[in-house]
């Protein structure tokens, strides 16, 4: 009740309307310059956000008006409101800069609304405790409250702030990683695969310093550090030596470039498209929508055709057989028009059709054609094609035949009446019968 006795108070001393209106020109100054700053940023920004209102540059802003509108009050008149705001808008610049952070370095994780849930919630409670002035009491409850670890003794409040500070050092080592890989590599580095893993390393590299910043601050003593440093060695020498090789083998992939992203390759019978290489594992979607998850270390140590490393044409191919009586010339050219006529294959090379056996019922030809967007997949382009040529086959009267069989009558038994024996049957059926008579 003296809390509240004492708020009231200072309501009832305080000039509510100046400050109401301080507080309001603050923050319609903030968002106009919030917005005309950011005219030109992308809607990932850190800064700006996708409405203005939700990036981290509005809410500092009117922080600092609202912050020096106060020191400009408190001279002539006591104040509440602009004493309210100022922990209420520092609460809210936090929020809005870790969840635009995870935002930015998690586009895709389903994970990153729940921590902004927990993150707000505690930043919100901090902010009423801040505000009604039991900040330090409860402080000083949970410093009371030890805890022992072996023969270390941490209060609670030091836990809560230790992985409070961890996790803003952290969030800002991913904001200047995300920032270096967008601005520097995006146009320092052309090549996909060394702008991934040298994204890869300076996150790293920013995680590991702020982690041992974090842990420093909290007063957590790093040469301990060395014993888990000598247990995880010994970890990773026995019982996670594989997960440790496909991380040095994902560095090693990216860093030789033998394989990119964008890359066409066969892996143990599955083909695809490199989508995306991870440092423990690698995406290869094939042109059916297909994603495999490939191991770094199979990439290394077994066999791996790169359907696209010397050139970055894609060839596809399709078969059909026609009749013996069939102008060779003109179902080549047939062909090659069939294929030329669609807008994804290639000019150069030409397609280009070939005679490729005799088979038993007609000639074989092999259509060959090559495309530079196999991503957009080769069976709907294989299925016009093939379209097309039947199509160009029917016109010009070409035929395509049925399967021919053969039945031979051997015994001298029985014959079905009107055949001789060893009379022959051709059909248009796929079967094929032969023995004894009464097969058929």
């Amino acid at each position: 009740m003296e809390i509240l006795d004492k708020l009231l108070t200072d309501f009832n001393h305080s000039s509510v309307w100046l400050e109401l209106g301080v507080l309001a020109a603050a923050i319609a100054i903030a968002l106009f310059a919030a917005r005309l700053i950011g005219r030109n940023q992308p809607p990932d920004s850190v800064w700006i956000g996708r409405n203005t209102i939700d990036g981290l540059l509005f809410p500092l802003i009117a922080l600092v008006l609202t912050f020096a509108g106060r020191l400009a009050v408190e001279h002539y008149h006591p104040v509440f409101v602009l004493r309210i705001a100022v922990p209420m808008l520092v609460s809210l610049a936090l929020i809005r800069f870790i969840a635009r952070v995870l935002r930015v370095a998690f586009p895709a994780s389903a994970l990153v609304r729940l921590l902004e849930g927990l993150f707000s919630w505690v930043i919100w409670g901090a902010a009423v405790l801040w505000i009604v002035g039991l900040l330090p009491v409860v402080r000083s409850e949970l410093d009371a409250i030890t805890l022992n670890f072996g023969k270390s003794t941490v209060s609670v409040a030091t836990l809560i702030e230790g992985a409070l500070s961890a996790s803003l050092v952290l969030v800002a080592a991913l904001w200047i990683s995300a920032t270096f890989e967008r601005r520097v590599l995006a146009t320092a580095v052309t090549d996909l695969s060394m702008r991934k893993v040298a994204g890869n390393a300076v996150r790293a590299v920013l995680l590991l310093v702020g982690m041992l910043f974090a842990l420093s601050a909290v007063g957590v003593d790093l040469t301990a550090l060395s014993v888990l440093g000598g247990a995880v060695g010994v970890g990773l020498g026995f019982g996670l030596q594989k997960l440790a090789s496909n991380y040095v083998s994902g560095f090693v992939i990216l860093l030789e470039r033998s394989l990119r992203i964008g890359d066409n390759v066969r892996v143990d019978g599955f083909e695809g498209r490199i989508t995306d290489i991870k440092t423990r594992y690698t995406l290869i979607r094939a042109g059916n929508g297909r994603e495999s998850i490939v191991p770094n270390e199979t990439l290394i140590t077994q066999r791996v055709e790169n359907l696209s490393d010397a050139d970055r044409k894609f060839n596809v191919t399709t078969n059909i057989i026609v009749g013996y009586d069939s102008d060779v010339g003109q179902v080549q050219a047939i062909l090659c028009a069939a294929a030329a006529a669609q807008a994804r294959v290639l000019k150069e090379p030409e397609p280009v059709a070939f005679l490729i056996n005799f088979a038993p019922d007609g000639l074989e030809f092999s259509l060959n054609f090559w495309i530079s967007d196999p991503s957009a997949g080769s069976l709907n382009l294989r299925s016009a094609i093939n379209i097309a040529i039947l199509d160009g086959l029917r016109a010009a009267n070409i035929d395509i035949p049925y399967p021919q069989r053969v039945v031979q009558f051997k015994d001298s038994g029985a014959v079905p009446a009107g055949l001789s024996p060893g009379a022959a049957v051709t059909g248009a059926s796929g079967e094929t019968s032969g023995g004894s008579p009464s097969a058929l």
